[in-house]
């Protein structure tokens, strides 16, 4: 859409209802990319944990990130490619990534239930800030050179593959350390179920994105302090849905106190529901047992492959006549997977046989929903910024970055009022959500950028607030590689206030440039 016509033209003599409708649709794109992350990605991406049985020590370091961060990531590619702002961006993940480690770390370290009882694992926290830590400076050094070629984006891409084999080690040598040795074994005569060992084998082995394990299955730890679905936090936030069935919740959703917060959101959420979802349903394959309908499976199937076309057609000044071909294209392959959908489809469940290709289509579908939302998101935050005659980077930084990480925020601190090990999750959250947006988020639009442009160099724009953020943003990790190792790795006030302040500072100092109280350089 058009939206700086629609405000200086079609509402030229009504501005106020420009800024309430465009305020409103705002609202709505936020809502529909948190939705689009809770109700169909997640989904697949729990699907694929289960059937490519993924271990923990993978699903933790690649499913679950992109669970969480699929809103910043496609975003950030929205905003490079789709829309052509770099710098919306690239100040929505700084300013996302200075929010999560300032203010939300704040938060977390002040609202900690009993932090005397709390002991982090001081390796994983210096382990993931130092990485955080490489990956900025890695980011600075790329923006004061100006540009990037392919092989530097890739090789910036590449720094999150060391950290996952990094993650995935540390993991495996836990578990290898806490394996029972046979000397230490008791064989207990007239047992009929699973050994220690097997037992121990099964749970390196099992998907860690198991939503049918009710919490009463879980051990004792994890059922006392983890809120249910803590693998993505959009899904308690965004997700219409209700939880799986199979066992009694034992607590509210993110330790929420009861229910009419959640309702209230919930009533919302369905008056926007059938408008939102009923695109997305009928170009979305869902195959989730308590949403299955063979209806809307074949629909899906159909349409599925002409929404593609739309979308490769509007993202070219070609005409319609002269894509007629990729349209053709597009038909033939519908035909073919209704075909295919129609003889191994039955209405009773879903498909038990040829699974992986619906699994497959779901999540891609997703990510081409994604990259429609977020690039419609990235529009409007310009036309806000035409609008208000404000710059779009400092939109990104602000609106975008705070509302991509609306999930975060709410997941992280229902965490740590649990207590136990839930602080560790939250803080850990802090620093490894926002590390994966930005080397996976800023990587790919590197990477695609710098493909599109070659064999010549992707140039960045020049922004010099750009390296304001960079210098809070590690002030902020700085302080809190200081201040808990002193404090024998358990939070407390200092941390918490400290980097409250920090982000007050930040946002101080961004107002008063933007109120001309500070000369703005260019």
């Amino acid at each position: 859409m058009d939206y700086t016509r629609f405000f200086f033209c079609t509402c030229g003599r009504f501005p106020f209802i420009g800024y309430i409708l465009l305020t409103l649709w705002l609202l709505i794109l936020f809502y529909t990319l948190g939705n689009t992350a809770a109700d169909y990605f997640c989904c697949s991406l729990e699907k694929l944990s289960k059937l490519l049985n993924c271990p923990p020590t993978v699903a933790g370091v690649t499913l679950l990130p992109l669970g969480n961060g699929a809103p910043d990531v496609f975003a950030s590619v929205a905003a490079f490619i789709g829309a052509g702002v770099g710098q919306v961006g690239l100040n929505s993940v700084l300013g996302g990534g200075l929010f999560i480690t300032t203010f939300i770390a704040g938060l977390v370290s002040l609202s900690t239930k009993n932090p005397e009882s709390v002991q982090l694992d001081r390796k994983s926290f210096i382990r993931d800030v130092s990485f955080y830590f490489f990956t900025i400076i890695s980011l600075l050094v790329i923006l004061l050179v100006g540009h990037v070629y392919l092989w530097s984006a890739l090789m910036f891409l590449s720094i999150y593959g060391l950290y996952a084999i990094a993650v995935a080690a540390s993991e495996l040598l836990k578990k290898k350390y806490k394996r029972p040795q046979f000397s230490q074994i008791q064989l207990l005569p007239f047992t009929t179920g699973p050994s220690v060992l097997e037992i121990e084998e099964n749970t390196l082995n099992r998907p860690l994105l198991d939503a049918t394990q009710s919490p009463s299955t879980q051990t004792g730890m994890e059922k006392k302090t983890l809120p249910q679905w803590r693998w993505a936090s959009n899904v308690a936030i965004y997700s219409q849905q209700h939880p799986p069935k199979g066992g009694e919740i034992s607590q509210p959703l993110w330790g929420w106190g009861d229910d009419q917060t959640t309702s209230v959101w919930r009533m919302m959420g369905y008056l926007l529901q059938w408008p939102l979802s009923i695109p997305r349903r009928l170009t979305i394959p869902v195959v989730e047992d308590d949403r299955w309908s063979r209806i809307s499976a074949l629909t899906s199937a159909g349409l599925a492959p002409v929404f593609v076309a739309l979308v490769f057609d509007s993202q070219d000044d070609v005409a319609f006549k002269d894509n007629l071909f990729l349209y053709g294209g597009a038909l033939v392959v519908s035909l073919l997977l209704v075909a295919l959908a129609f003889k191994t489809t039955k209405s009773e469940h879903p498909p038990r046989r040829f699974l992986l290709p619906w699994v497959v289509g779901g999540f891609f579908m997703s990510i081409v929903w994604f990259f429609v939302v977020a690039n419609e998101l990235v529009a409007l935050l310009v036309t806000f910024g035409t609008m208000l005659n404000i710059d779009p980077s400092i939109l990104g930084l602000t609106v975008l970055a705070w509302g991509n990480s609306m999930g975060d925020l709410m997941a992280n601190t229902a965490l740590a009022r649990n207590g136990g090990d839930g602080v560790q999750i939250a803080l850990s959250g802090c620093y490894a959500g926002p590390m994966f947006n930005t080397l996976i988020g800023l990587g790919i639009s590197l990477v695609l950028g710098s493909w599109r442009s070659r064999p010549q160099a992707f140039i960045l724009q020049h922004d010099d607030s750009i390296y304001y953020t960079v210098g809070f943003l590690v002030a902020g990790l700085v302080w809190a590689l200081i201040t808990l190792p002193v404090n024998k790795m358990q939070p407390s006030k200092p941390l918490g206030f400290g980097l409250l302040t920090l982000y007050i500072i930040f946002l101080g100092y961004r107002l008063a440039r933007v109120l001309g109280f500070f000369p703005v350089s260019g």
